[in-house]
């Protein structure tokens, strides 16, 4: 079945912020700099930013009208400079993962949205870094890494144009 991209309104936010737990919590693996909070749950500081800052859009993964995951896409004015985009994050429930869904939904995101990219993953991701190696091999992109610390975490950085 074919995925879809829904931007995410304001009421669902709850759906949001328990899919950005179970995220955190898989993220939390590579990184000692998350933990869960005394409510027993992984969160996101201000879900809020999503709808109150201009540039953050995000979306929910559809397979039909079931949520199997979602993106979190930076643009502008948000960001600044020389990028147009930076998939911020993306999640698939695990039940969903290596079918495809994930690689769909990029092509999907592309095809709506042309510009110049820039995606980041924990170097210690290798899952992450292997998932966009295989997405730009699979689409042709064209892409440039390099290797930065951020949030003092060692990090892959690609930049690329769709």
């Amino acid at each position: 079945m074919a995925v879809s991209l829904d931007p995410v309104l304001q009421e669902q936010k709850h759906v949001l912020k328990n899919l950005y737990s179970l995220y955190l919590h898989d993220l939390s693996k590579f990184t000692s700099s998350l933990d869960i909070t005394s409510d027993g749950i992984f969160e996101m500081e201000e879900l809020n930013i999503f709808w109150d800052t201009a540039g953050f859009s995000p979306f929910f993964i559809k397979q039909g009208e079931m949520i199997i995951g979602f993106v979190l896409l930076l643009e502008r004015p948000f960001l600044k400079g020389q990028y147009d985009y930076c998939i911020n994050d993306i999640f698939v429930l695990n039940k969903y993962r290596g079918k495809g869904n994930g690689i769909n939904v990029v092509k999907e995101l592309f095809e709506q949205k042309k510009g110049k990219y820039y995606v980041i993953e924990l170097a210690s991701n290798e899952s992450a870094v292997s998932f966009w190696k295989g997405i730009y091999k699979k689409m042709n992109i064209k892409y440039e890494d390099s290797r930065d610390l951020i949030d003092e975490e060692e990090c892959f950085v690609q930049t690329f144009q769709v």
